[in-house]
This record gives C-alpha cells, structure tokens and sequence, in this order.
C-alpha cells in the first residue's frame, strides 16, 4: 500500500495533519475535544485551526446549544467541497464516487460494461465522468486527487498495475495513465488491501489490531491484512492473495475444478448461475439467494462455505486474527451460510486460534471499496495538508 512520510513529530506541519487526521476519521470535533485529544493547548489549536479554514480543509461552526450559558466550543468538520476521486473498475462494471473530506459520498456511479474493460475503456471513462460531475455535482468543489482500486498485483511504489488476470491487465503504469489524461494527482492499489483499511478505519475492524478482510468480487477473490494495526502490504505490495492459495478439500463432492486455487472454487460466477442471474450487483444477488427455494442452489452454498472454512482455517492458523471480515460476495455467503462456516472453521483450524476469533460481514457494504480508494487518494494531503 501506498505510504506517504509523516513530518516530524511536534512540528507545525506535523499538528496540522493531526487535526486534519482527527476530523477526517474521527468526524466533527468541537476545539476543545481537539484540545483533549492532542495535549496542545487552546491558542495553539485555534491557530492550527485557523490555518485549516484558510486552507479550506475546514469549516467551523457554533453548536446549537439551548439553554447553555456561556460561550460554546466551535466544532470543526473537514470540508466535504474537498473530494477525492474513487474508482473501482471490475469485469462487469465500473464504479466511482466523489468523496468529500468529510467522507461523505456526493455523487457515485455504476456504470456496466459491455466486455472486459481495457485500461484505455477506464481512463477514458474516468476523464468523462470527472467532466460531467465538474459541470453539475462538484461544481463548486475542488478535487484533489484520485484514488483507484484494481482487482489485481499492484506495485506499491508506483501504482503499476502488475497483474490483473481478469482484466487481462499486465504492467499497465495505470496511476501514469490516469493523472495524465485528467491533470489530477493519482494513485492505485489493490481493492482487497484498500477494503482491509476501510474496514479497518470505520467498519467491522474498528478498534481491532489484528484483522484478515478477504473480498470476494467479480474478479475472484483477494485479501488484505492488518496486523497489530498496520495494513500489511509485503515486500513489493502483493500480500493477502487469498484467493491464489489452494484450499485442502476433503470431500471430492465439494471440487469444482481438478486442482484449482480458491477462487475457483468459491465464486461469484457460479452463486450467479445457480440462481439464472447475468449481471446484477451485490444487493441484488443476495436477494435471489435468499428467495430460492431450490434444493441446487442451497447445495452450492453449502458446497462453497464448506471449501471457504478451509482456506479460512489455514489463515487464522497462520495469522491468529481476533476477526475475520468477509466483503462482497463472500459477505452474501458469510450471511446465508454463517453456522455452517463457523462450525467448520472451528474443526479445521486449531483450538487455540479459532476459540476467540469472530467472523463478521464488511459493515460498510458496496462503499468499502470506494471509500477505501478515497482513504489512498486523501494520503498525501492529510499527512501535509499545509
């Protein structure tokens, strides 16, 4: 994952980005919550403050506050005119969003396609829409970066996009191509590890230092990890595969292909050909999931949790995680077959790391993925907002 260098610790750069930092995650904040929650004093955190506003980074405001006497404390929110950017291209649609600083999502779009999107169908599709969203939307907000989320190998360093077999995307420099043609700073990563800090920040991982988010889309399935409260990227961006690994399948009933890696066997595509369904989304097929009655479709799901709680069982007993998060697809699954998933987990793996662990669904639904690009593209400008 994409890092960007803090300044050094007391400095002035420094407790800017700490108040900027603290109102972007934590949400509105009166000055003397700030106060509290830095150690700085008053004068100081009016002036930082004061030096946000300028910056249009924040906006101030008195509480309403009936009946109280004396002077309240302004609160402070982070501008939701200040936008990123999220985008999130898939093999059947492209998704993006405008995020404000806020977090505040103020416009979104999901745009099917007609084929596998090539880079070229995605830059162009960006450019297009930042236009159109210009000239109504964000007419009066300033966007300041581009966040995008790839099925697939990125390079950390530069946002190269290494590998996206279901895309057939390869050594693609994708942050390049983007930033050159809408003249806004980019940056790319892989969607599992952008989902793993969205999650992390503001959904099901909120205040757990020790979390595996596997995400489960149309390209298959990837993964992200956070480990004593860091995101974990690997040595060139690559970690969290999950869906790469081959799950131990005891039951020959259960395999789907001869010898296949987890992705293959526990799929979008087939829960979408169990219920005669082509290009819906998420909500959408949880809803057909739920509703069948067919004694098929209940044995695919049986069949595709039981092969999940075996690549599950391999991970916590490698990683020891306090909660497992499960995003996409494998969030439908992780709902309609939760018993089933959790019982196998706790025969598979050993006692000692499954008797704590919880497994949960991605609390913040279909935005994970956006909000986690926007979280990537607000990096630089949170860190040195000055």
């Amino acid at each position: 994952m994409l890092s960007t260098p803090s300044p050094a610790q007391g400095t002035r750069p420094h407790n800017l980005a700490r108040i900027l930092r603290l109102v972007h995650e934590d949400g509105a904040l009166s000055r003397a919550a700030l106060t509290e929650a830095t150690g700085l004093n008053r004068s100081t955190i009016a002036d930082l403050v004061g030096e946000l506003t300028r910056l249009g980074l924040v906006d101030e405001s008195l509480p309403e506050t009936p009946g109280r006497v004396g002077r309240p404390s302004p609160v402070v929110t982070a501008s939701a005119d200040v936008v990123a950017i999220a985008v999130n291209p898939e093999v059947d649609a492209v998704e993006l969003a405008a995020v404000g600083l806020d977090r505040s999502i103020r416009v979104r779009t999901r745009i099917v396609n007609d084929g596998v999107p090539g880079p070229g169908d995605v830059v162009e599709l960006v450019g297009r829409t930042i236009d159109e969203w210009r000239a109504d939307a964000l007419a009066e907000a300033r966007i300041v970066s581009i966040g995008i989320a790839v099925p697939g190998l990125v390079r950390a360093s530069d946002g190269v996009v290494r590998n996206a077999p279901h895309l057939g995307w390869r050594d693609v420099p994708f942050a390049e191509l983007v930033a050159a043609a809408t003249g806004v700073d980019t940056a790319v990563d892989n969607d599992a590890s952008l989902g793993a800090l969205a999650e992390h920040r503001y959904g099901a991982g909120i205040g757990i230092d020790d979390v595996i988010y596997l995400n489960g889309g149309a390209s298959g399935i990837g993964g992200g990890l956070i480990i004593h409260g860091s995101p974990v990227a690997g040595a060139g961006g690559y970690a969290g595969e999950f869906g790469q690994n081959r799950p131990r399948i005891s039951d020959e009933a259960d395999r789907r292909t001869a010898d296949g890696v987890l992705e293959a066997e526990v799929s979008r595509r087939l829960l979408l050909d169990a219920v005669e369904l082509d290009a819906v989304d998420d909500a959408e097929l949880a809803a057909a999931l739920t509703a069948s009655e067919s004694s098929q479709v209940a044995a695919e799901l049986s069949r595709q949790a039981h092969v999940l709680a075996s690549a599950l069982a391999n991970a916590i007993n490698v990683l020891n995680p306090a909660v497992v998060v499960l995003g996409g697809f494998l969030a439908i699954l992780g709902d309609l077959r939760r018993d089933e998933i959790a019982d196998a987990v706790t025969a598979l793996a050993m006692t000692e790391s499954a008797e704590e662990l919880d497994i949960r669904p991605a609390a913040l639904g279909a935005d994970r993925l956006l909000i986690g690009a926007a979280e990537l593209a607000f990096a630089e400008l949170i860190s040195h907002p000055a």
